[in-house]
């Protein structure tokens, strides 16, 4: 299994709890963003910088992700394509998106990307906060648990 990270909105909280497991667990964790990304030093941990534009670095995380990884994202369409490939994906407040739950999601996604393009105020989501942290790690390890079981 190796990790992938959509890196660009991903919370500092949740690229720390990654770095951690990453070393503990041994695992290769990337994190994609079309920015320059500081990270630990650690044979398990890379940055991968893409070019700037529309979906560039979620198109280079479909491209490299394949069934047993661990995408880590929010963005729904891309979780939905890396799930196809067979990856599991966990967004950062911790909900395990997979092929039982994401054409949900992407509906929903869509029916709300489409209140707001006709000009309905919808909100965003709620702030960050340290129970999605919590809700994370916590999901973060039971996946992790399982991998290493027999």
């Amino acid at each position: 299994m190796k990790i992938w990270v959509d890196a660009d909105a991903c919370p500092a909280a949740i690229k720390d709890i990654l770095y951690r497991a990453a070393n503990r667990a041994q695992l290769s964790l990337t994190l994609i963003a079309n920015q320059m990304l500081r990270v630990p030093p650690s044979p398990w941990i890379r940055a991968l910088q893409v070019q700037s534009g529309f979906d560039v670095a979620d198109q280079r995380i479909v491209q490299e992700a394949i069934a047993g990884d661990l995408v880590i994202t929010a963005d729904i369409p891309l979780a939905a394509l890396v799930i196809a490939k067979g990856a599991q994906v966990l967004d950062p407040r911790g909900d395990l998106l997979d092929a039982g739950n994401i054409q949900e999601r992407l509906t929903m996604r869509n029916f709300m990307d489409g209140l707001r393009s006709g000009g309905v105020e919808t909100g965003g989501p709620a702030a960050f906060s340290a129970a999605d942290r919590q809700a994370f790690a916590n999901r973060l390890d039971g996946l992790l648990a399982r991998r290493t079981q027999p």
